[in-house]
């Protein structure tokens, strides 16, 4: 497993000077930033039509909008999720490392299909690297590519916006998607999410300011386009409620307020349900719900936005949420002036990765959330958007490190670490995880036992057992963590 034709780029505008860098501050920087603390396990969570990239406040021009999200509650964090890293801490021996951990990437447990890569995350260097740079299918750890991307291109503080306008009758309100799906009717989906009730208080308290007590409802999707659900997915992933389609109007995450079951027209489903909130708030809603388009230049009634785009990151990584994970790397395209479709929103992802200096040869996408087994991705491209989150030179990326589930304790990370050698690891390893049948990954984080903070991904995609492959994870990700490994000084 040689090593040392690598290095880890950091990005065109990073370059030597992250050697110098101590990983306190590079952990530090993470705690700063935009007030996002690493250490929270999860948080709630581009810009809607007519709100500017970076707005960090509710949207402005509507007669009247929703609050601002109240900041998330902080869960209880156990005392080894605040470790740190150490000052100066000494570099591992690439050879001892590797001694220790290969075991884990043996073929009977991972098969025959692996990629990984170990690196120091300050300089970095790479310590391990086995079939880094062959493209593998990743699962869900294509989540860390994708909301790099959007990260990159709107800014964490960017909020997504949702609407009603009067149409080109006064008589007729259209509802205009911005591509939040967590628009939320009953409990909300995300602490913070914008609620449709509310924009239904507003809509009807603007209305009777027009002396208007009927109207007609439209609803607009058209900021997305292309086919709602995707050619290069399993055909039952909608039927049986992995994946709902995807809209640029929607109530709960596709779920229309109906027990959870998916909903095959996300957009109507949300115009009914503010019609009948609207009913509540007095306003009659004539005829039935339309799909249409809104006026350009259409005056606006109300508007409630989604919370900012890091805590929507954040939780998209946590628990894994690929409706989020859909909806939000279409904004991307439109960002970037491309279709809204699965195939924009690709080409935009890696068009980003590419301007921050990741090798995006290898790396093929059909989806933002990593359902498609089409999808390629190499370790080394993850290890790079990894360290460029760790970067002080990107303070945008960092919702990319902390929205990673905390071994142990939260997202898809919560039930892992809990037992045996593996609970010297809880707290330590943050990691996003990749699962579909014969496919299994792990890419993140962990501060080794000399204190050094280490960058890792793993990818293999011909396992011969899910189970087998996910210990055989765990135990690389908790061989890394308690590898003391020699000691080197930083070169300068």
């Amino acid at each position: 497993m040689p090593a040392a034709k690598h290095r880890v780029k950091a990005g065109r505008g990073l370059g030597a000077a992250a050697v110098t860098l101590t990983v306190v501050a590079v952990v530090m920087a993470a705690l700063v930033v935009a007030g996002v603390g690493p250490l929270r396990a999860t948080r709630a969570g581009g810009p809607g039509v007519g709100s500017p990239a970076g707005a960090a406040g509710p949207p402005q021009g509507g007669a009247t909008t929703g609050p601002a999200p109240a900041p998330a509650p902080v869960a209880a964090t156990p005392p080894t999720v605040l470790a740190a890293p150490a000052v100066d801490a000494p570099l591992p021996v690439p050879d001892l490392l590797v001694a220790r951990v290969a075991p884990s990437l043996a073929p009977a447990r991972l098969g025959r299909a692996v990629g990984a890569m170990v690196a120091d995350a300050s300089s970095g260097e790479v310590l391990l690297a086995r079939g880094a740079d062959t493209p593998l299918t990743p699962a869900s750890t294509t989540k860390l590519l994708t909301m790099a991307a959007v990260l990159e291109t709107l800014g964490p503080q960017a909020r997504l916006l949702t609407r009603t306008v009067l149409g080109a009758d006064p008589g007729q309100v259209v509802l205009v998607g911005g591509g939040d799906p967590t628009l939320s009717v009953g409990p909300p989906v995300l602490p913070g999410a914008a609620r449709l009730d509310t924009l239904a208080a507003a809509t009807a308290a603007a209305l009777r300011q027009r002396g208007r007590t009927q109207v007609s409802l439209t609803v607009d999707d058209s900021l997305f386009t292309g086919p709602a659900v995707n050619p290069a997915w399993p055909a039952e992933y909608v039927p049986s409620g992995v994946v709902s389609p995807v809209a640029a109007l929607a109530v709960n995450e596709g779920r229309g307020g109906l027990g959870g079951r998916r909903v095959s027209d996300p957009a109507l489903v949300a115009g009914q349900a503010l019609a009948a909130a609207l009913s509540r708030a007095g306003i009659t809603v004539l005829g039935p719900v339309r799909h249409g388009r809104a006026p350009a230049g259409a005056t606006e009634l109300a508007g409630v936005s989604s919370p900012v785009l890091a805590d929507l990151v954040e939780h998209t990584l946590t628990a894994s949420d690929d409706d989020l994970a859909e909806a939000l790397v279409r904004q991307v395209a439109v960002r970037t002036s491309r279709p809204a479709s699965f195939s924009g929103a690709a080409k935009a992802v890696l068009a980003v990765l590419g301007s921050l200096g990741v090798e995006v040869q290898g790396i093929t996408l059909y989806d933002g959330s990593g359902l498609s087994r089409l999808d390629t991705v190499t370790a080394a491209a993850l290890v790079e958007v990894l360290r460029l989150a760790a970067s002080p030179q990107h303070p945008e990326l960092r919702p990319l490190l902390t929205g990673l589930p905390v071994a142990g304790f939260s997202g898809t990370l919560a039930d892992r670490f809990t037992a045996g050698s593996l609970v010297g690891a809880a707290g330590l390893v943050r990691a996003k995880t990749g699962t579909l049948t014969g496919v299994s990954a792990l890419a993140g984080t962990t501060i080794d036992a000399q204190g050094r903070l280490l960058v890792f991904a793993v990818l293999a995609d011909q396992v011969p057992v899910t189970q087998r492959a996910r210990a055989a994870l765990d135990d690389f990700a908790a061989a890394l963590t308690g590898c003391g490994c020699g000691s080197r000084t930083v070169a300068p």
